[in-house]
């Protein structure tokens, strides 16, 4: 199999150096990289007996998919796997640095080697190629349509490795021709393994169990963060004469931002539940102390970022739609921005959170729904709110005396009932008297002094 490396705008391709040459000179990450799908640690969920991507290797046929997940939970790994099993020419282009011409240099090189392999005597048909595109949600529409012809016409196998959810950053047509696995962050007990590998091969003097539990806690599910920590340590300790890492050796090498992550993770929860029940409090500087204390711990500035759209939606909710958008769009700036541009953004984002009216109503209703679903029995749906697109359906009396809303005075079919038949109405939402829900509240007591006057 061939390997080839996109290197940008200025793309080339070249065979890798032999493997003879300085291993001992790759980042410990690569000197780990699984080379068969049994050292695979984690992702069972999809590479265990019996489970699709599994499925996908054993079956013999490629076939074009994307991988989403967090950063270090073997996107590209996997990757070079389906490579090497279907015995297929690897290209590499990175859609941060890549174009459209990385995209056309790629299609020559398939098409090179499914030639020289028609052209061969064996006649086998050619070789297979597989595209990977590294954060492919960095491509904007043009260049992910560049690949669509080539994908349906089989030249190459597309896989496209992405953080972000293709739902939203990969185009619907391409997305069509894709089959998308999720892949998990990696579990405690699966960083623990790869660090025993690094261990056993030499790479890392072995570690004390609470130097360890500190490491694990502070790569939070990233096998990348974690395996560049202990590359850090091993030449830190090789200096020093160091034989063992212990805990408090740890801490002076990697600095004071390592202390925010105890070994159990408790006390990164607990600045994280300070720094919510501060927002919730509505308190803005508290509220900027802990987010600051959680970025000076080295928390990942986006899980702070998806901290703030569940306060958005838990604690502010319709009492201020707009803090929602406001933590979604500081979300999306620190994603374009990076750090530390972009963690201002979050932080605008938290003292607008700490300052809105607070609203949990819709917490509540989302709770007591669940709750109330899970013990009741399956009731079945209003014939009349049935849909009725067959004439059969029509004459079983699906949608029959349907009153369609818009035709109604105020767009409001006072005295209609969208709950199935004999259930009283919960009353799962309850708005409070702040913010936008003063409105609402105000609306359904018009619409509910509508409908008794109906009925």
């Amino acid at each position: 199999m061939a390997h080839y490396k996109g290197i940008g705008l200025q793309a080339s391709y070249t065979v890798p150096v032999s493997k003879t040459v300085a291993a001992a000179h790759q980042p410990l990450a690569e000197r780990l990289r699984p080379k068969t799908l049994g050292e695979v640690i984690g992702q069972q969920h999809l590479l265990g007996e019996g489970m699709p991507l599994r499925i996908a290797f054993e079956s013999g046929q490629p076939h074009s998919c994307i991988l989403w997940g967090p950063p270090g939970t073997g996107k590209t790994t996997i990757a070079r796997l389906m490579a090497d099993a279907f015995d297929a020419q690897f290209i590499t282009i990175s859609a941060v640095l890549g174009g459209v011409k990385d995209i056309r240099e790629a299609v020559e090189l398939a098409q090179i080697a499914q030639g020289t392999a028609l052209e061969s005597a064996s006649g086998a048909g050619g070789q297979r190629t597989i595209v990977f595109v590294d954060e492919v949600h960095r491509f904007n529409k043009s260049q992910q349509d560049a690949f669509l012809p080539h994908v349906e016409s089989g030249l190459f196998t597309f896989i496209g490795a992405t953080t972000e959810n293709p739902s939203f950053e990969v185009n619907s047509a391409l997305l069509s021709r894709a089959v998308v696995y999720v892949l998990q962050p990696l579990t405690e007990a699966d960083l623990e393994q790869i660090a025993a590998k690094a261990q056993a091969i030499g790479a890392v003097p072995p570690l004390d169990k609470e130097a360890l539990d500190r490491l694990v806690a502070y790569a939070d599910g990233d096998a990348r963060r974690l395996l560049n920590t202990l590359e850090t340590l091993a030449v830190a300790a090789k200096k020093e004469k160091h034989k063992a890492i212990g805990d408090e050796w740890l801490l002076k090498v990697l600095g004071e931002r390592m202390r925010r992550y105890d070994k159990g993770g408790e006390q990164f929860y607990d600045t994280i539940s300070a720094l919510h029940k501060s927002v919730r409090g509505s308190d803005p500087d508290a509220s900027l102390y802990w987010f600051m204390r959680m970025l000076d711990g080295g928390a990942d500035p986006r899980y702070m970022a998806r901290r703030l759209v569940r306060m958005a939606t838990e604690d502010v909710g319709l009492a201020d739609p707009r803090a929602l958008r406001m933590a979604l769009d500081a979300a999306e700036t620190y994603e374009r921005l990076g750090t530390p541009e972009g963690e201002l953004a979050l932080a605008q984002c938290v003292i607008y959170l700490a300052m809105a009216p607070k609203s949990n109503a819709v917490y509540n209703a989302f709770n007591e729904a669940k709750a109330f679903i899970k013990q009741d029995g399956t009731r079945p749906v209003p014939l009349h709110l049935r849909n009725a697109p067959t004439k059969l359906m029509k004459d079983l009396d699906y949608g029959k005396n349907y009153r369609y809303a818009h035709d109604e005075e105020g767009a409001f079919a006072a005295g209609e009932n969208y709950l199935p038949e004999g259930m009283a109405a919960p009353e799962f939402y309850r708005p409070v008297e702040r913010g936008l829900e003063i409105r609402i509240a105000d609306k359904l007591r018009e619409l509910k002094k509508l409908n008794d006057q109906k009925n």
